[in-house]
């Protein structure tokens, strides 16, 4: 089989770190997508949508035969879809609504083969157990920065990762892609992740 180009619309270094991982070598275009002109009934559905709407923006602009992967991810807590905080103080209240509690982290996946036009989408959901950081804990991590550039203001694989007491599902998924979703969503467009291995 001829190597396929396979583009990530996504400027996640995570998401790009799993592809890497798993043998992939995607190249990298951000959509450019305005996140908060799209809505959904659900915080699956948006998840969803904006990663279907990224795909489709980056894949448009390709001349063909790419394979395009985009994602987007929200933490759903009490219902609400939590993307990323928009100030330090935003992510310290975050912290203090989150800890000693769970959270859905869902992630949209969306892959589009541009040679044929087919797409494949679904959203994957990890439940996050968040533990109990105290006030200066919260305060530091907040300090560093990390939380306000990630999808419910933490990580799995960063500064957060022991203020996290377990998940149940896919962590993949919850630091931005889950490997095996976007197996079965290369499947369905009758692609072998395995072909694509660099």
């Amino acid at each position: 089989m001829a190597s396929r180009i396979l583009v990530l619309a996504s400027q996640s270094p995570a998401r790009l770190g799993l592809l890497r991982q798993a043998g992939l070598d995607p190249q990298v275009r951000v959509s450019g997508v305005d996140e908060d002109a799209l809505s959904a009934a659900t915080p699956g559905e948006l998840a969803l949508v904006l990663a279907e709407a990224k795909a489709n923006v980056v894949a448009g602009q390709l001349t063909g035969g790419e394979l395009v992967i985009g994602c987007d991810s929200v933490l759903e807590l009490d219902g609400q879809a939590l993307g990323k905080p928009a100030d330090a103080a935003e992510a310290t209240a975050r912290w203090l609504a989150m800890r000693g509690r769970e959270g859905v982290l869902r992630t949209g996946h969306c892959v589009i083969d541009t040679a044929t036009g087919r797409q494949a989408s679904a959203t994957a959901s990890t439940t996050v157990r968040f533990g109990t950081p105290d006030e200066a804990e919260i305060a530091a991590y907040v300090a560093s920065g990390e939380p306000l550039h990630v999808a419910g203001a933490f990580t799995l694989d960063g500064r957060s990762a022991p203020f996290v007491d377990g998940i149940d599902g896919d962590p993949g998924n919850v630091i931005g892609l889950s490997l095996p979703l976007l197996r079965g969503l290369l499947a369905e467009l009758d692609l072998r992740i395995t072909d694509l291995w660099a």
